[in-house]
């Protein structure tokens, strides 16, 4: 079994290693939360912009204007598109950095558990030591007793 200072030293690797993963993890959501924040802005731009439109074609527009607008909205389209992508890219490597958080997790739990049993059987050895101790302690004070020499 491992001594209890590598086992020691290899809890803290392993818990600096996770809080390296927790970091990543966390950088990571926050940059999710940036994506969807642009993708919400972009959605609601679109709805405002296609409202202000529709709003202008009952009142009458020039055939270069609705031109102009749906060259626009298609633009709107295609950003909304490449931002949902990136929406889903950003899950994705969320989705990895949680699982390699959990699995730096697993790990440092795994040497913990393994120093607790250590420092029981360690316990366990001490006590039984000590027990024989003072059995032999006992068994040579009642031979002396009945021998007194």
């Amino acid at each position: 079994m491992a001594t209890p200072s590598t086992l020691n030293m290899l809890i803290d690797l392993a818990s600096k290693e996770t809080d390296e993963a927790a970091k990543r993890l966390g950088a990571t959501l926050r940059a999710g939360e940036e994506a969807e924040q642009k993708l919400e802005l972009l959605m609601q731009y679109r709805d405002d912009y296609a409202a202000r439109c529709q709003s202008t074609l009952t009142s009458g527009i020039s055939t270069t204007q609705f031109n102009n607008f749906q060259i626009f909205m298609q633009k709107l389209e295609h950003a909304i598109a490449g931002q949902q992508k990136v929406v889903s890219d950003v899950k994705q490597r969320i989705a990895q950095a949680r699982a390699a958080w959990q699995a730096c997790e697993q790990k440092k739990m795994s040497y913990v558990t393994l120093a607790d049993r250590a420092s029981k059987a360690s316990t366990r050895r001490e006590l039984w030591l000590d027990q024989k101790q003072n059995d032999e302690h006992a068994a040579r004070r009642a031979l002396h007793k009945r021998n007194p020499s």
